[in-house]
């Protein structure tokens, strides 16, 4: 299936989209949509492409697109990570959606991807437009920043990455320059000892298993004031009385996220756990994937049904 390569504003800043819309849809008929968000360091064209495509085969209408900053989308500094403007950038492709002759913007879902699963929930407690809303692998990159993947990261880590934002805002503003850091080990020398969601994340985007030239495995280092500043699920409550499914492996590192954001959601909502399967699994494994997208497409044709 090929996509349609479109354009929305978010805030001012051109995104760059790909709509996926089903092969058999009949021109009049307005359909489900759902709208994909990317993971931190990644783009559309990667597992948020893949899910679109997926989705779309099932008979939804799929909006994968890069974030602002990053990808083909525009926006400077280039690889800024604000979730603030990431939660915007989903709530403007909901707005992109309902504009489109082939969906019904009544019947609009939103899922998230890793960091991206923190976002659409946090974008989705205030914009009702989004029906339904789904996570895969999701993470609070708020909380990563701030205590570490599973907890525990002493206080002085993040005195020190504020430290650092600061000065390279300084920098920027004096000089230009610029200071970037990875998302993922570079190598998979360097990942070797690094907790399993980077060592796998090494393995997703920086060898020809995904690995895509708009995906340069760099992030703004001075994001990290805005990103401190975040938490995913501290209103998630509000999303309640509509649908939400957080979808996480058995063995992922990150599981503990959707955990504890289930426990602080109203109903209705879902854990359902992939067995056997870590984090990264959930983006491209052919042992994984089909068994998320069938309760995705559960999920989203039972809650986005024609009124």
């Amino acid at each position: 299936m090929q996509p349609i390569s479109v354009e929305f504003q978010s805030n001012g800043i051109t995104l760059a989209g790909n709509l996926f819309v089903p092969e058999d849809h009949v021109e009049g008929d307005r359909l489900p949509a759902v709208l994909i968000a990317h993971p931190f360091g990644g783009v559309k064209e990667q597992t948020a492409g893949l899910y679109a495509q997926k989705l779309a085969s099932q008979g939804f209408v799929t909006l994968a697109f890069d974030a602002a900053y990053q990808g083909e989308s525009a926006g400077e500094p280039r690889f800024l990570e604000n979730p603030f403007a990431r939660a915007e950038d989903i709530k403007s492709a909901a707005t992109f959606l309902t504009t489109r002759d082939a969906v019904d913007p009544q019947r609009i879902g939103a899922l998230g991807i890793c960091a991206a699963g923190g976002y659409v929930p946090f974008a989705a407690t205030t914009d009702h437009r989004i029906k339904a809303v789904a996570t895969v692998s999701a993470a609070d990159i708020g909380a990563l920043f701030r205590e570490g993947l599973g907890g525990g990261q002493d206080e002085q880590v993040l005195r020190d990455m504020l430290d650092a934002a600061a000065q390279a805002r300084t920098d920027e503003a004096t000089d230009g320059t610029v200071q970037l850091g990875p998302v993922v080990p570079e190598t998979q020398e360097e990942a070797r000892g690094w907790p399993t969601l980077y060592q796998e994340g090494h393995d997703y985007y920086r060898t020809p298993r995904a690995q895509h030239p708009n995906s340069p495995n760099r992030y703004l280092l001075r994001s990290v004031d805005q990103i401190a500043q975040y938490s995913s699920y501290d209103l998630i409550d509000l999303i309640s009385p509509r649908p939400l499914l957080m979808i996480a492996g058995t063995e992922a590192d990150t599981a503990y996220f959707s955990r504890e954001a289930i426990g602080k959601a109203r109903e209705p909502k879902e854990l359902f756990w992939i067995d056997g399967a870590t984090h990264i699994d959930l983006y491209d494994k052919d042992e994984y994937v089909p068994a998320t997208v069938a309760k995705l497409t559960g999920f989203f044709k039972e809650n986005l049904a024609a009124a």
